[in-house]
């Protein structure tokens, strides 16, 4: 009777095994996933960097050459054929026997020189100009009359106007040069020079270097010559 009762109890151990092996497992329900915990990153903190004092590199001093003197360059051969005058010559003028200090202007057609007191007079049926000239050395006043050549009318400097100017001749020496001129009588007193030189004396006569002056020598007075009025 044990026997059987045991040989029992082992047949259904069996089968409640073989049960329990058949059986389908029961499965558990997925966890939730968990979102990672993000840690903020660091930036990186970076040291500004300066930039080290740098001396400015030393510069070689440049020198330049000394630029000449702007001046009218002089052919040889204008040298050998003309006298060479400057921009400033002393001149004889004659009649009166004036030293004056003349401007030299090759931009000026006809030769002038500062008169006073310019009236116009009728001698023997011909017209005069009688005026007045100063000689700088006496302080003298000189009176002079002159036949009256022709009238020219000259534009002034920095106006429409024109001046009405008489012409008489007179002899104007530079030099060894002495030449029978057309000057025009004019009022010079707000210039430094008296005497201008024009081209109607310069041209085929003398060459001009203006970076010069008083090349030729100081003439001096001398005796009446002829006057051909």
């Amino acid at each position: 009777m044990m026997i059987r009762y045991r040989n029992l109890l082992l047949g259904s151990s069996l089968v409640f095994l073989a049960a329990c092996q058949t059986a389908a497992p029961i499965e558990e329900a997925p966890a939730a996933p968990e979102c990672p915990i993000v840690e903020p990153a660091e930036c990186p903190v970076c040291e500004v960097q300066q930039c080290p004092d740098q001396a400015p590199p030393e510069l070689s001093p440049v020198v330049c050459p000394a630029i000449p003197q702007n001046t009218c360059a002089v052919e040889d051969g204008l040298r050998s054929r003309y006298p060479l005058i400057g921009e400033q010559e002393w001149a004889l003028v004659e009649p009166g026997d004036l030293v004056l200090e003349a401007r030299i202007d090759t931009g000026a057609e006809t030769s002038s020189i500062h008169a006073e007191n310019i009236q116009l007079l009728e001698k023997d049926s011909k017209r005069w100009v009688r005026f007045t000239v100063k000689d700088p050395d006496s302080d003298r006043e000189i009176q002079l009359e002159r036949r009256l050549h022709r009238r020219i009318l000259v534009k002034q400097t920095g106006s429409d106007d024109y001046d009405r100017r008489y012409v008489v001749r007179m002899w104007i020496t530079l030099g060894d040069t002495r030449t029978w001129l057309d000057v025009s009588l004019s009022d010079r007193d707000d210039f430094d020079f008296p005497l201008l030189i024009g081209r109607n004396m310069l041209m085929d006569a003398f060459a001009v270097d203006v970076s010069q002056h008083h090349t030729l020598p100081k003439p001096a007075p001398s005796a009446s010559k002829q006057d051909p009025q």
